[in-house]
């Protein structure tokens, strides 16, 4: 596959199809960590290495074990396995290595566990990139792309609703408004404007 092919994939998952701002996935997070830049990104980087990982982890799983043995209906339990246990390494990891990363991301970097978007892009892959049971060309180079491009865009998202989010600490938004309605709003303005994206062809 050229590179023009892993660049169509990147972009269409990071704008296009981006996890949180199109397809609604893992907005936990996204309302919860997004006060501040720092935690987000923290939060976008840990979840990109958790997505990428997994992506390529459930694709050996899904290739070598499911599909031989006709349990692709185990897909989704053994994705969770999958995902739960790179969470579990990645917290562990940072609560020794990083102490203060561990405690601003207090118990949202557990919650990665239950992301629907790391889940979300596993079984996109195997939604993608498998044909009549058997991996296309190139499929776990691509999966591992797309798993990484969600996690960029994952990221993005953060990044923008963290910055709109502390410019607002300085606005003057009426009381009713503040903190959780005004971050809805602000992520649904952001979702209608990734949608200008989903009119490129690429």
């Amino acid at each position: 596959m050229d590179i023009a092919g892993f660049l169509t994939i990147l972009i269409s998952v990071i704008f296009v199809n981006n996890f949180i701002l199109s397809r609604f996935l893992g907005l936990c997070p996204f309302i919860g960590v997004s006060k501040q830049l720092g935690p987000a990104v923290s939060m976008g980087l840990a979840v990109t290495f958790v997505i990428t990982t997994a992506s390529t982890i459930t694709w050996f799983i899904y290739t070598f074990i499911l599909l031989p043995f006709h349990l692709e209906y185990l897909r989704t339990i053994s994705f969770i396995l999958v995902i739960a246990s790179f969470v579990q390494f990645t917290e562990i990891v940072v609560q020794k290595k990083f102490p203060p990363l561990y405690k601003a991301f207090g118990v949202y970097l557990p919650l990665i566990t239950v992301n629907c978007s790391v889940l979300g892009a596993a079984v996109l892959n195997t939604d993608m990139f498998f044909l009549h049971g058997k991996p296309i060309a190139g499929s776990l180079i691509k999966s591992i792309v797309q798993g990484f491009g969600a996690g960029v865009g994952f990221t993005l998202a953060m990044l923008l609703m963290a910055g709109i989010r502390e410019r607002l600490e300085y606005a003057e938004v009426p009381a009713c408004l503040k903190d959780i309605p005004i971050t809805f709003i602000v992520g649904s303005l952001m979702s209608l404007a990734f949608l200008g994206f989903s009119g490129f062809k690429i």
